[in-house]
């Protein structure tokens, strides 16, 4: 978890050095309760309380893998790929005379 305590994600299947590895086999109990392995929680260290997202990929409408991430992974990752849709639209309207950025209203 180096690399997402230094602010850069590290779930990008694209980049050298990540690796995807089975940490263990979850069960589910009656209601529908999982715990995770606690020398997984220690090993990423992931206190009680902490937020985690659940993202699924789906195949032919069947989802075929889940995925944990922590909460704020998960929103720097939004964050990444949205700030150049902001940037485009804040320059775009800065040009239209409509609203100054905030750089350049000082």
């Amino acid at each position: 978890m180096a690399a997402a305590k230094q602010g850069k994600s590290c779930c990008k299947g694209d980049e050298a050095g990540t690796v995807c590895r089975l940490e263990g086999l979850i069960g589910v109990d009656e209601r529908g309760q999982m715990v995770l392995p606690k020398e997984l929680r220690d090993r990423i260290g992931l206190r009680a309380g902490e937020k985690l997202a659940l993202v699924s990929w789906e195949r032919d409408s069947d989802v075929c893998c889940l995925v944990l991430m922590r909460a704020e992974g998960l929103a720097e990752m939004v964050r990444e790929s949205l700030e150049p849709l902001f940037s485009s639209r804040e320059m775009a309207v800065s040009r239209s005379g409509r609203h100054a950025r905030k750089e350049d209203r000082g």
